[in-house]
């Protein structure tokens, strides 16, 4: 039997408990790997952050005298083929791989998520329409159209951020549409048609807040492609140009003096990887929280 004193339903949606609470319940049901993961990301984020008043110096000022200098109290991981500290360069790096990744991000999801719900609300005719537009933009690797285009117009973080959001859109945008269809036919939201509920009342006050969840979990797993994306294009000298600090421009200016001195493409190549490995790690774990099935007992 039922009983009576039973929690009901949020009025925002299913579930015990508001989206809000829902989505910050995720972190709460973090594997071990995937606190690690979200450590290192709050780490990663304080880095980019905090760069210009940790950095123990500048990062582009030049010491000849001290090029390719070993580890020490001094230069905590060495100088490179300048003389330059390669910590201070290392967490400036990070700022930079940290704003391309996160801006071409929140640009694709502020653009993607809106017409992802417009496409599983509006009329037929429109909903092919938007549907289809995913599917031509997504069909251009991010790393190849990025290449294309900044050959063609030269290398400018605005660009790279445009040129990326434009190829994560249509993931945003599929989710979106997704979720937002399965909660079509909601009896919460019929409740609210029937009250007189506006389209963009329904959209914004109760499919939204209860789709935010599966979005910020595919937000996270993107970053790492970003951030590999921005080093790649600076390898090549199409991303981030020199002097400035990059974990693209670390790695290939170590590569050209290798002979010399492997810190360089190390310590960068390390910092990527850790990266990386952090924001993949927070991701799947979010998704697994997120998924009754994946939490279960295998």
């Amino acid at each position: 039997m039922t009983s009576l004193a039973a929690p009901l339903p949020s009025r925002d949606g299913p579930g015990e408990g508001g989206p809000h609470t829902r989505t910050l319940g995720l972190l709460t049901r973090l594997t071990p790997s995937g606190r690690l993961g979200a450590a290192i990301v709050a780490l990663t984020l304080a880095a980019a952050l905090l760069s210009p008043w940790i950095s123990p110096y500048d990062p582009d000022a030049l010491d000849v005298m001290d090029r390719f200098g070993r580890p020490s109290l001094r230069h905590w991981l060495g100088t490179d083929q300048l003389g330059r500290d390669l910590f201070s360069r290392i967490l400036h790096g990070t700022t930079v791989a940290m704003q391309v990744s996160l801006s071409a991000i929140a640009l694709a999801f502020a653009t993607g998520v809106p017409l992802g719900l417009l496409a599983a609300t509006l009329p037929q005719p429109w909903r092919g329409a938007l549907v289809a537009v995913f599917d031509v933009v997504g069909a251009f690797p991010s790393l190849v159209l990025a290449l294309a285009v900044v050959a063609v117009f030269g290398p400018s973080d605005t660009l790279l951020v445009l040129v990326v959001a434009l190829t994560l859109l249509p993931q945003f945008g599929r989710v979106a549409r997704a979720q937002a269809l399965a909660l079509e036919g909601a009896p919460y939201l019929e409740a609210e048609r029937i009250l007189g509920a506006s389209r963009t009342r329904i959209l914004v006050r109760h499919i939204l807040p209860n789709v935010i969840g599966p979005l910020l979990v595919l937000a996270s797993m993107e970053v790492p492609s970003v951030v590999t994306i921005e080093a790649g294009l600076s390898f090549v000298g199409l991303g981030v140009r020199p002097p400035r600090a990059s974990w693209g421009t670390l790695i290939y200016d170590g590569y050209a003096w290798l002979g010399d001195s492997a810190l360089p493409v190390l310590t960068a190549s390390v910092a990527l990887a850790i990266a990386t490995l952090g924001f993949t790690l927070f991701g799947e774990a979010l998704r697994d929280a997120a998924d009754p099935r994946a939490r279960a007992p295998r």
